[in-house]
């Protein structure tokens, strides 16, 4: 516990410090780094689960990614959705090669994909959440780790202390109902609190929902990396953060709630 407690203070000033103030050049290499090693460990899952992806594929695929909506280009989206096709069309001719049984084609081909879709793509919207508006982005930005860790702490602290009833057992055997209220329930807090002291130009109920989105979407995160660790028959994705095991382990409700909140205000903007 102890540890779990000192490399997370240790992490988390260079964290803030990263998604609120580096310089894009730096952010771009912290986010490539980060893409890299969760695919590494994705992909180390895969083949624990009898998948046989193509790494090299898919580390290239993620960097594209990453690199493209960093880009100072018009239509980025359009781009991206571009990467994906050229990804989709590389792995399915690169299995007619590299797969001896056809057996294993689908599996090779939609384990590559679905990696770069899980890691990269979701970790890339980071990019224009962060640097489409400096300023504001530096609060969005703040506000997604907020209320991811807050829903972390208050899950983890009232699930192992009040936690009773069981929320998927089959995926994960520690996590609670209890838990998973208390963890939405302390995002929302934490919303509040950023959104009265420190974005207070934001509308309070704007704020309010898009905690409640990236609470939500954080948590099924948490689920969806405990499923794939649970399907390899593996405890941790990795080990390199003492006490949380791999980067996956850390991220995992971050691969979900970055997309969610750069939909949500995609969306948002979009109707408006």
């Amino acid at each position: 516990m102890m540890l779990r407690i000192l490399t997370a203070l240790i992490l988390i000033p260079p964290v803030v410090y990263l998604i609120g103030w580096a310089p894009k050049w730096l952010f771009l290499l912290a986010l490539l780094g980060t893409v890299e090693r969760g695919l590494y460990e994705y992909f180390a899952l895969s083949r624990q689960a009898g998948f046989k992806p193509f790494p090299l594929l898919g580390y290239l695929g993620g960097a594209v990614l990453c690199i493209v909506q960093a880009a100072d280009i018009s239509n980025r989206n359009l781009v991206v959705l571009g990467s994906l096709v050229l990804i989709l069309l590389v792995a399915v001719t690169l299995g007619l090669w590299g797969i001896s049984e056809l057996k294993d084609y689908l599996g090779a081909v939609a384990a590559t994909v679905f990696g770069v879709l899980y890691v990269a793509l979701t970790l890339s919207c980071l990019v224009p959440l962060r640097f489409s508006d400096p300023l504001a982005g530096r609060k969005k930005m703040l506000l997604l780790f907020l209320v991811i860790w807050a829903d972390d702490i208050f899950a983890f602290l009232v699930g192992r202390s009040l936690g009773r009833t069981l929320l998927f057992p089959r995926v994960s055997p520690r996590k609670t109902v209890e838990g998973a209220i208390a963890g939405f329930a302390g995002s929302l807090l934490i919303a509040w609190a950023f959104a009265r002291w420190f974005w207070q130009t934001a509308d309070l109920k704007t704020v309010i929902l898009l905690a409640g989105v990236v609470a939500i979407a954080g948590q099924a995160g948490d689920l969806a990396e405990s499923a794939l660790k649970r399907g390899a028959n593996v405890k941790d994705s990795g080990a390199i953060l003492p006490g949380h095991g791999g980067l996956l382990d850390r991220i995992d409700s971050l691969l979900f709630g970055a997309p969610a909140i750069w939909l949500a205000l995609t969306l948002k903007d979009f109707w408006r």
